[in-house]
């Protein structure tokens, strides 16, 4: 029998009590069914990096050529290897 949920007054009382609590208490997750957010962007966070010039003017030639900016064909590259080395 799972438990029954409380009404909440706002939107900070329920975070507030979900930090405390077990949904699987209040929830039957077997029903459930999967959701995909094709939009929802992951968080991203601001990182510094030193890399040489040259390697830096390399990659802006690559994304150039492929008409994206630098920053993003880096992560592309960097996501990549990490899938790789994470696949072996």
């Amino acid at each position: 029998m799972k438990k029954k949920l409380p009404k909440f007054k706002n939107e900070a009382e329920e975070r507030k009590f979900w930090q405390k609590h077990d949904s699987s208490e209040y929830v039957d997750w077997s029903d459930a069914e999967e959701v995909v957010l094709h939009k929802l962007k992951p968080s991203t966070k601001t990182i510094s990096i030193r890399l040489p010039e040259s390697m830096i003017d390399e990659l802006k030639i690559l994304a150039n050529k492929r008409d994206v900016p630098y920053q993003s064909l880096l992560k592309i590259f960097l996501s990549e290897r990490i899938n790789s080395e994470l696949n072996q």
